[in-house]
Formats: C-alpha cells, sequence, structure tokens
C-alpha cells in the first residue's frame, strides 16, 4: 500500500466540526445515513450512503483530500485523492 502524501497537508490540530450533524441534508429535508468530518475545514457532511453524498459533494467542490468518520466509536480516515484508508 502506497502512503498518502496528503497527511502532511493536514492542520496539525484537528479542525473543530462546523456543525453537529450534515447541515446540506437538513435543507433539503433529508436524513443522513453517517456523518464525515473533513480534516482540512471542518466541514459535517454525510456518507456516498446518503442520498446526496455530500462528504463527497464537498471534495469534489473543494479538492479537500482527507476526512474521517463523524460517528462515534469509529476512528478511521480517508483520503478522497488516494481513494484510501489513511
Amino acid at each position: 500500500m502506497s502512503e498518502c502524501t496528503h497527511l502532511p497537508g493536514l492542520p496539525r490540530a484537528e479542525p473543530a466540526p462546523l456543525s453537529a450533524t450534515c447541515l446540506e441534508c437538513l435543507a433539503v429535508g433529508s436524513h443522513p445515513v453517517q456523518l464525515r468530518l473533513c480534516l482540512v475545514c471542518g466541514h459535517v457532511g454525510c456518507c456516498d450512503s446518503s442520498p446526496f453524498r455530500h462528504a463527497s459533494g464537498h471534495f469534489e467542490e473543494t479538492g479537500h483530500p482527507v476526512m474521517r468518520t463523524f460517528e462515534p466509536g469509529d476512528s478511521w480516515r480517508w483520503c478522497f485523492v488516494d481513494q484510501q484508508l489513511v
């Protein structure tokens, strides 16, 4: 497995979440399946199992490469660019 080159570019302290849930889902009356936290800016979006895939949409709009699960008890991170767990 190759090493993700995007990790060194992340802020040293993890950004504070900008919300407690996916605000885009709330705006359209949808319910997120699971939440993801952008490790560049703190955006909280829903996962790809949610109807609107707002976490992936955030990556596509901003290019912010790494997110982590925002679910209690989970701690994995994902790099959208490298398409791998990091």
